[in-house]
């Protein structure tokens, strides 16, 4: 009889490059080999590009074949070298369970798995599809191929119904994102106090710099608070597209020296504890796991309550503040009213360090072997 325990799994997503659900990719294959898992990650992106360490016994596996295609042919000719790529690989490594992560992987491992023997085939949304549409081809892989998947994760119950509702997905567990507290420090490190001013309160936001994290509302809210608090300062770590549209913003408004963009950290933990306040100011989300890591290290948090994520992990007036999504006024007075009261930041801080055990790495790693497992019955 074969045993329902798990200890070869694939991981496969587009690459190990900076971003949220590339850090639960590491956390979790580092988690599982440290438990002595046969762990494989396999990317679309070269191994170079990789911004996170790997336990030593991960095994690593780069495709080579990211990049964009110019036109409908290529694109159709490049995935299908894609999808036998990944064939090839789960021929190679034989794992008990492939877990792919975000939906053009989840695609692609829909149907690189077909009638390969003994692979349970799972996707993993990491972002409230309806607010990130993939193009007309791709929603149609999407919808077509998730029902080829033995199941596919969401991380939120809002983004369940739409997976239900919108694809062949015939099974949509619920699984959020984990914190890991500490974090783990890597290269690039910059000791906030190498940056920062002696005696200046930081409120600080950690996120791509892409329309999506809505940092320009955020430089906004601050440049209405900016005169009124002359002791703090806005950090936004990250590094993308809108960085010199964020920089002009900036100088436009004077505020250079009192808004700070000082790129992507990889000990970004260490600036968790250096702030005083974080501020989410995100349009969209598939969960705000940097949201749930700062308060994972007992930072305060005020967040717009937009779809979706942020309204499950801050628990409003308890642990942070939620605001209406898009409402610069509300955020600007809430953002104001705790940078005004020190005993408010405190008491929402003695609840936010709660974080670290609602989403412990060994909560939702659980909630993961216990979906792979009732798959394999």
């Amino acid at each position: 009889m074969r045993s329902t325990r798990v200890r070869q799994l694939l991981i496969f997503i587009h690459s190990l490059s900076g971003g949220g659900a590339e850090r639960v990719a590491a956390h979790l294959a580092n988690h599982w080999a440290a438990k002595g898992w046969q762990i494989t990650i396999a990317t679309l992106a070269p191994q170079s590009l990789d911004s996170y360490q790997l336990h030593p016994k991960v095994e690593r596996i780069a495709l080579d074949l990211a990049g964009d295609s110019g036109n409908v042919p290529a694109a159709f000719w490049n995935n299908l070298r894609r999808i036998w790529a990944l064939r090839q690989v789960l021929r190679q490594v034989k794992p008990q369970v492939a877990l792919a992560i975000m939906s053009t992987a989840n695609v692609l491992l829909a149907f690189a798995a077909q009638g390969v023997p003994g692979v349970i085939a799972i996707g993993s949304e990491h972002i409230h599809p309806p607010r990130f549409h993939l193009g007309a081809p791709w929603e149609l892989l999407r919808k077509v191929g998730y029902g080829r998947l033995a199941a596919v994760t969401a991380l939120t119950h809002e983004s369940a119904t739409w997976l239900q509702t919108h694809t062949h997905a015939s099974y949509v567990p619920v699984i959020p994102d984990m914190v890991v507290w500490p974090l783990p420090v890597q290269t690039p490190v910059v000791a906030p106090a190498e940056v920062l001013p002696a005696g200046q309160r930081v409120l600080l936001s950690v996120g791509r710099l892409d329309l999506q994290k809505g940092f320009d509302v955020l430089i906004e809210a601050f440049a209405r608070l900016a005169k009124d608090h002359p002791n703090w300062m806005l950090v936004i770590l990250g590094e993308g597209p809108l960085r010199g549209a964020l920089e002009a913003q900036v100088k436009v408004h004077d505020l250079t020296g009192r808004v700070l963009l000082p790129g992507w950290m990889g000990n970004v933990g260490q600036w968790y504890e250096h702030a005083d306040v974080y501020a989410g100011s995100s349009r969209y989300e598939g969960f705000a796991l940097a949201l749930a890591e700062a308060m994972a290290y007992g930072l305060p948090a005020v967040s717009f309550d937009c779809d979706v994520g942020p309204r499950d992990i801050i628990r409003h007036e308890v642990d942070g503040l939620l605001v209406p999504a898009g409402n610069l006024d509300e955020l600007t007075r809430a953002l104001g009213r705790l940078m005004s009261a020190d005993a408010l930041r405190a008491r929402l801080a003695g609840r936010a360090v709660e974080a670290r055990e609602r989403f412990s790495l060994e909560r939702i790693a659980g909630m993961w072997e216990q979906l792979f497992e009732e798959l394999q019955k």
